[in-house]
């Protein structure tokens, strides 16, 4: 016997379903009355939607819930704008694009709509994998777009992979693989000595040891990529403070010698 989804009951529904209508007839107007929304397509739209993307990640990096809700707002605007681009060309409308990601839901999560136990994240993952590859995909890391930026497309590898069981089985076996990848670009690039390197294998013995500790990172629950944002916007705002204090102080940037700029630095981590 298949199991019975249920929700709780939503006593906004209705108010949700009437903000929506309201944004496709205003996406309506806009397309057929200003001189900008009709010159768009599909690709003039795409950098616009990365940039809006970028956004909403800074927002919820900074925990600023108002900025989140506005940026959520900028992406579904660009929604439903692809899918009113489409439906001019007889390709799809709304309708259809959220019709679709609700099949795919249903399909992909058979612990819930169907008679499959899963009663863990990892259950789940796995068998999210095998059903894409079930449906048509020729391979695991197919869904991995080519575009991603590096650091967060070896994420999203090694999450695949470990979906169907491609992966280490102790955090420690991990380890040992970034301290050999340590060794291995050590060998190329010697800190110690000023001897010309191999700039070629340098480079991959480096990206090895970034996969790794992007592995690692997986492992023990830290997303590399938000810790890398995380550490940039330490950095920013502590360069900030420096170029701040330092004019204060008449001093200027380029002009300061590297203690007097630690000194300033070493005031902004006490911040």
């Amino acid at each position: 016997m298949k199991k019975k989804p249920f929700s709780t009951p939503d006593p906004n529904r209705e108010a949700k379903l009437k903000a929506f209508d309201r944004l496709l007839t205003v996406m309506n107007e806009l397309r057929e009355n200003c001189p900008w929304d009709k010159r768009q397509t599909m690709e003039s739209l795409r950098h616009l939607t990365i940039e809006e993307t970028y956004e909403l990640s800074d927002s919820i990096l900074d925990g600023n819930l108002n900025e989140v809700k506005k940026e959520l707002g900028d992406l579904m605007l660009h929604n439903v704008f692809y899918a009113r681009i489409a439906s001019e060309l007889g390709e799809f409308d709304i309708a259809d694009v959220l019709n679709s990601i609700c099949d795919k839901l249903i399909e992909r999560h058979p612990h819930v709509y169907g008679d499959v136990v899963a009663d863990d994240e990892k259950t789940v993952k796995e068998n999210w994998e095998k059903i894409k590859l079930r449906t048509g995909n020729k391979s695991v890391l197919e869904g991995v777009p080519k575009s991603l930026p590096a650091l967060v497309k070896a994420i999203r590898i090694q999450d695949k992979a470990r979906g169907v069981g491609f992966d280490w089985e102790k955090k420690e076996q991990v380890w040992a693989k970034v301290e050999e990848e340590m060794r291995e670009f050590k060998s190329e690039f010697n800190a110690s000595s000023n001897d010309a390197i191999n700039q070629e294998k340098a480079m991959a013995e480096f990206g090895d040891l970034l996969f790794s500790l992007v592995n690692y990172a997986r492992f023990i629950n830290i997303d590399p990529e938000e810790a890398l944002e995380r550490t940039n916007k330490k950095f920013i705002k502590r360069f900030q403070y420096l170029e701040t204090e330092s004019a204060k102080a008449g001093k200027k940037m380029g002009e300061m010698t590297l203690a007097e700029m630690d000194e300033y630095w070493n005031r902004a981590k006490l911040l």
